[in-house]
This record gives C-alpha cells, sequence and structure tokens, in this order.
C-alpha cells in the first residue's frame, strides 16, 4: 500500500527543468526574430556595414536582458504563488484536519482505489507527513520545491543572445553577394530549430511548429525589410 504514496519529486525535477528548457526556446526565438527584425531594417536603409552590426548588437543585448527580466518576474509570481498555497494548505490542517483527510481518501477513491484502502492510504500519510500530501495531493506540488527564477532568467538570456548571434554572424561576416540569402537561410534554420524544440517541450505536433515558426520568421523579415524601404 506504500507503494501509492504520492511520490512527485522526480516529476517535479522534470518539470523545473522543462521550464528552464521552455524559457531557453522561447529567449532564443525572440532573439533570433528581433535581431533580424532590426538587421533588415536597417541594412535596407544603410550600407554602413559598422551601423549594422552597432544596431544588431545594441539589441541583441537588450532583447537578452529584456527576456531576462520578464522570465525572473514571471517565475518569481509563481513561485510566490506556490508559497501562498503552501501556507493556506498549512493552516487549514490546523483548522479542518478532517476536510484535509478527506480530500486525500477522495483523490485515491478519484484513482481507482477502494474506499477502504484509500482510507488507510490517507491516514497513514497525514500522520507521517500532513502538509507534503496535502499540497501534492490538492496542487499537484512538492513541498520546498519551487520554480527557481534565477535559472529561467540565465537561461532566457543566455538563449536569446545565443540565437540573436546568427542572423547578426551572417548579415556582418559573410560576403555582400551572399549577406541577404545566407541570413534568411539562417533565420529560417534557426527559428525551425526552435520551433522543434519547443514542440518537444510542449508534447505538440512537431510539422506544425516548425511551419509555424518559420512562417512568423518569415513574415518578420517580411515586415522589416518593408520597414527599412520606407525609411
Amino acid at each position: 500500500m506504500l507503494n501509492m504514496l504520492p511520490h512527485k519529486k522526480t516529476a517535479m525535477t522534470i518539470q523545473e527543468r522543462s521550464n528552464t528548457l521552455r524559457a531557453g526556446v522561447l529567449g532564443a526565438n525572440d532573439g533570433i526574430l528581433t535581431v533580424v527584425g532590426v538587421l533588415f531594417s536597417v541594412a535596407v536603409a544603410t550600407t554602413n556595414e559598422f551601423t549594422i552590426f552597432i544596431a544588431g548588437l545594441a539589441d541583441l543585448l537588450a532583447c537578452a536582458f529584456s527576456m531576462a527580466a520578464g522570465e525572473y518576474a514571471s517565475v518569481s509570481s509563481q513561485k510566490d504563488t506556490e508559497k501562498a498555497v503552501v501556507a493556506q494548505e498549512r493552516a487549514l490542517l490546523q483548522t479542518d484536519y478532517q476536510g484535509q483527510l478527506a480530500a486525500v481518501i477522495a483523490y485515491y477513491v478519484h484513482k481507482g482505489v477502494s474506499k477502504a484502502t484509500a482510507t488507510e492510504i490517507a491516514t497513514d500519510l497525514m500522520v507521517k507527513k500532513p502538509l507534503a500530501t496535502v499540497v501534492q495531493v490538492k496542487h499537484d506540488l512538492t513541498l520546498n520545491h519551487y520554480m527557481n527564477p534565477w535559472s529561467a532568467a540565465f537561461s532566457s538570456m543566455f538563449s536569446a543572445a545565443s540565437g540573436g548571434i546568427f542572423p547578426l554572424a551572417a548579415m556582418t561576416l559573410l560576403p555582400a553577394g551572399l549577406k541577404w540569402p545566407g541570413t534568411i537561410l539562417a533565420v529560417a534554420l534557426s527559428v525551425a530549430l526552435t520551433g522543434f524544440l519547443s514542440a518537444k517541450v510542449g508534447r505538440g505536433l512537431v510539422k506544425n511548429a516548425i511551419a509555424r515558426s518559420v512562417i512568423v520568421g518569415i513574415i518578420t523579415m517580411v515586415i522589416h525589410y518593408a520597414i527599412g524601404l520606407a525609411l
């Protein structure tokens, strides 16, 4: 019967890693698109290579720090919410222990365990680790395992900078005749990769995610090319 204990530590570790990977994928995608957007706008308006490079580099750094700040704020809010939930459940254990026990019993009954066995398991768990059991059963949280905002922030910052390097390098390092097709190809391949990774992280359809990412990348380049022509 003890095998029925709701151990979720490993699952939460996977969830934490997935959150960091998600932040990285989003950061890389934003880095690619924002940098290529600036590069296309500026490169159409001027042929000065130093100006193009500085504009792209400035946008790459701004995007990286912006993504990091956004992820830090978002994950910090999530962490605060999780801590508030734990505090609420701790208080309920003091004021409504029977209600909490009933919730754990109902959890196992819902899983297909008989009422008598569910009661036995729940009673044993609530004696040994009541708070950990309640937050896990009711909220799918592991006690003292919270999302790390710093991990998400650094992952997003690093990946945004890494993603932006591809179009920046293509536009500034390739020979004049290859700059535009090389940058377009670099962007298409990069966003296809981020689309693939996002599908894997979210367990979605890989083909759809790749196609969607490439289409968005092409639209981004077309729009900013048109903006550059209008300047």
